[in-house]
């Protein structure tokens, strides 16, 4: 999905003049105080220079542990496990290609159970999470400081993360809970805590998921969105906020089936809206794709790169870029693929490996085409979605602007609904209080409320650090349970070889039966139990 300071750097510093308003409030408080002491200002001053230097403070060794995490041991683990995952499942998101696209292609015309939600609308749950307005900044960023052949090291990443994703998913189905009523839920802390017996860090992984995704992402969001608008439309940011705050609140009220039938129709119609444009701009220039294409190549290999800086900028720009935007083994994804009632485990790891595909090979390179196929990308004097609506303008024409600005409406929009869906997904392991839930979906509507008018800088390069932090949880327990899905997997084949059309999870081919909760199926009756 995003790094937020790669995705959404340009954003916070951006929205300074939306804080304006914040700051007219405190004083106006602060002025109306005076009377009563006449030193408070002079001590308020001091205690905010001081205040102000624990934040620098706080916010640099921040930034430092992050750039460690996600420059070192993050790519590391998340390379090297998508590599083993790779050679383990023999290549599964490149052979069974065709069947992944199958099980989408039939899930999108067929109608869930009541209460529940079909393998279908569990992708489009995950695409809408992590196809963000970072697949148009991000890449633009990431073509113009590494290089075209960035490109084609986020290809190499997408097709490695889709082994990591199957792998992370196929779990997630194997060990989801029924849910009183209806459904199921599941993710990294289902198989954390019931499975590896680690309550604690399941809890831990519940907590930083709920914070990072539910509330501090949405709040990046909807400051995107209301800068777009106020940048477009001069739309205030407080009148924008109240705005994405009341259709974010009418959305997450009515629970996860709301939610899915919503990104049912609203990702297939951004994502082939945005890949339509980008079809007009690479026919309208068919005569330059090969050029274009060319030169992503041989930038990723140039000999003259490879002597100096350039290659290794492409390489690790690429690799960062597309880490971040698949979020294949972050720990988000299953939390969504978990939901799914799907017959078998591997069908809702294969559809979440072809989301990889879908994030990378098709949403960022539309978006590395796009600008690449612009004669002057290189010259512009601009970057991420600026660039972009550059490009487009000049291919185009202008009222490209006014689309472009939709787009990143709708991208931003759908990512706060994606992310409120984790968040809710692991409020359920986190606490059972009825309470509970209404209180967390009132937070989330005061953040996307509050990140519509105010700069949360700090808070935004936490983010960063309990995403880190989660990431590295979901990669030790899907490295330690791979085998588990190894083993579904062959159990799928084998039934696919033997003519089975519509293959049936039977848990006995497991080696342990520990944490397996909502296995064998009961298609012809409503699950009521709870975990």
């Amino acid at each position: 999905m995003r790094r937020i300071t790669h995705a959404a750097g340009p954003d916070v510093e951006a929205s300074g003049s939306t804080s304006s308003l914040v700051d007219r409030v405190f004083l106006f408080w602060a002025r109306a105080s005076l009377p009563r002491d006449r030193t408070a200002g002079i001590r308020k001053t001091k205690n905010n220079t001081h205040r102000s230097s624990q934040v620098t403070w706080l916010n640099d060794i921040v930034t430092s542990v992050n750039d460690i995490l996600w420059s070192y041991v993050l790519i590391i683990m998340l390379v090297g496990l998508g590599i083993w995952f790779t050679a383990r499942t023999g290549f599964v998101q490149v052979r069974l290609l065709p069947e992944m696209v199958r099980l989408v292609g039939e899930g999108a015309g067929a109608q869930p159970r009541k209460g529940h939600i079909s393998t279908f609308q569990a992708f489009c749950v995950s695409t809408a999470s992590r196809v963000g307005v970072g697949n148009i900044a991000g890449i633009a960023i990431a073509v113009v400081t590494g290089g075209p052949g960035a490109v084609f090291w986020m290809w190499v990443i997408a097709t490695l993360g889709a082994a990591t994703g199957f792998v992370e998913s196929t779990l997630a189905q194997v060990y989801k809970v029924p849910k009183k009523g209806g459904g199921f839920v599941g993710g990294p802390a289902y198989y954390i805590g019931n499975v590896l017996g680690s309550p604690f860090f399941a809890m831990v992984f519940s907590v930083l998921i709920s914070i990072t995704y539910g509330l501090i992402f949405n709040s990046v969001q909807a400051n995107t969105i209301a800068l777009s608008m106020q940048t477009s439309f001069g739309v205030s940011p407080l009148v924008a906020g109240i705005g994405i705050a009341a259709l974010t609140g009418i959305v997450i009220f009515g629970g996860v089936i709301r939610i899915a039938k919503i990104v049912g129709w609203m990702v297939p119609f951004m994502a082939g809206a945005y890949l339509l444009l980008a079809f007009i701009v690479t026919v309208m220039n068919i005569t330059m794709v090969p050029e274009v294409l060319a030169t992503i190549v041989r930038c990723a290999f140039d000999f003259d790169a490879v002597l100096g800086a350039g290659f290794g900028m492409a390489l690790m720009t690429g690799i960062k870029r597309g880490l971040f935007s698949n979020e294949a083994g972050m720990g988000s994804i299953p939390n969504a693929a978990a939901t799914a009632d799907a017959t078998h485990p591997a069908k809702q790891g294969l559809v979440q490996a072809l989301g990889v595909y879908v994030d990378t090979l098709f949403v960022c390179t539309a978006s590395a085409m796009i600008v690449m196929l612009s004669p002057d990308w290189q010259t512009a004097g601009v970057t991420g979605i600026e660039l972009a609506q550059h490009s487009l303008a000049g291919q185009l024409g202008d009222w490209t602007n006014v689309f472009m600005t939709v787009i990143v409406l709708f991208f931003a929009f759908s990512s706060i609904i994606g992310n409120y869906f984790y968040g809710e997904v692991n409020m359920d392991f986190i606490s059972h209080s009825p309470a509970a839930l209404p209180i967390f979906r009132g937070l989330v509507v005061l953040m996307v409320f509050f990140g519509s008018i105010a700069s949360l800088g700090l808070v935004w390069n936490l983010a960063d650090l309990f995403m880190a932090l989660m990431a590295i949880l979901n990669l030790i327990a899907i490295a330690m349970l791979g085998r588990i899905a190894y083993v579904v997997l062959e159990d799928y084949c084998a039934q696919k070889r033997a003519g089975v059309k519509n293959p049936e999870f039977d848990p006995s081919v497991l080696p342990s039966s520990k944490g397996v909760l909502a296995w064998p199926r009961h298609p012809e009756e409503e699950i009521q139990q709870e975990r």
